[in-house]
């Protein structure tokens, strides 16, 4: 079935409350537009899983009410510090948090993508992490002794939300090296996509473009955003907008400038209509 062409409010529409909604890290590809309005339809129950991280996207929507599980290894605006406010909902314990680690997250997606239940991971027996987290479990290596592993449970996400810089009309969506927004596509149950522009042609016949592009199979449905994924940036297309990540970070740090944030710059839109 081909993927549906639509627009940002039919995209927010097909993300359920309480649904689990896999987010990529801010170095990749970020669908900010449709975070943006998900704040403005009042989206609330949310399980956030970093793949295997997220910044800004993730603080925005906790900030507004919209998250009431954290699944990922690290919410961070990177160089503009921590994230404020998860770390004042982590605080308040007014969001569940299940620690992870970044090899953790991607191997329980492999598992999700694979359709198997659990995977063994390395490297987490013995930390804090791996004793907070009640739902895995270390076992003996069946193949050898004195070898305990770690069994973590497949993530399948409900939804994978992410931007790109292209999709075609087939909803075949190109993302270059960005592995892990496949990954999140095989995993998810279903992916809702903004992207910078729909072309026309076929990119999986192009050989430039076929070995980093999303079959349409794994898309359910695409919007055109341009500079969606605004602040963060698109790799050759436009930077991340370093000074207004700055203001948000300034902004967020009490729940009052947080509030005017949104104000301004997310629910303006709403507004205006």
């Amino acid at each position: 079935m081909l993927a549906t062409i639509t627009g940002i409010d039919d995209l927010v529409s097909r993300i359920p409350d309480g649904a689990k909604v896999a987010l990529p890290p801010e170095y990749s590809y970020c669908a900010m537009e449709l975070v943006r309005g998900l704040i403005r339809r009042g989206a609330r129950d949310l399980h956030l899983v970093g793949v295997p991280q997220f910044g800004l996207q993730g603080d925005l929507l906790i900030g507004a009410g919209c998250v009431a599980t954290v699944e990922t290894a690290a919410v961070t605006l990177a160089e503009q510090g921590l994230a404020p406010r998860f770390t004042a909902a982590i605080k308040a314990g007014s969001i569940r948090m299940l620690d992870a680690t970044c090899p953790a997250i991607l191997s329980a997606l492999q598992a999700g993508e694979k359709g198997i239940p659990f995977i063994p991971v390395r490297g987490v027996i013995g930390s804090d992490v791996e004793k907070r987290r009640e739902d895995w479990i270390v076992q003996a290596n069946p193949f050898a002794e004195d070898d305990p592993v770690l069994l973590v449970p497949a993530i399948r996400p409900d939804v994978a939300m992410f931007h790109a810089p292209k999709a075609d009309r087939a909803g075949n969506v190109w993302v270059g090296v960005r592995r892990e927004l496949m990954l999140m596509a095989h995993a998810a149950k279903a992916s809702v996509v903004t992207v910078e522009e729909i072309v026309d042609g076929n990119l999986l016949e192009d050989a430039e473009t076929a070995a980093g592009v999303i079959p349409g199979i794994y898309v359910d449905a695409i919007a055109e955003a341009r500079e969606g994924a605004w602040p963060l940036g698109v790799a050759d297309r436009y930077a991340r907008d370093g000074e207004h990540v700055a203001l948000y970070a300034e902004m967020a740090r009490s729940e009052d400038g947080f509030n005017d944030y949104l104000s301004r710059y997310v629910l303006h839109k709403a507004a205006a209509e």
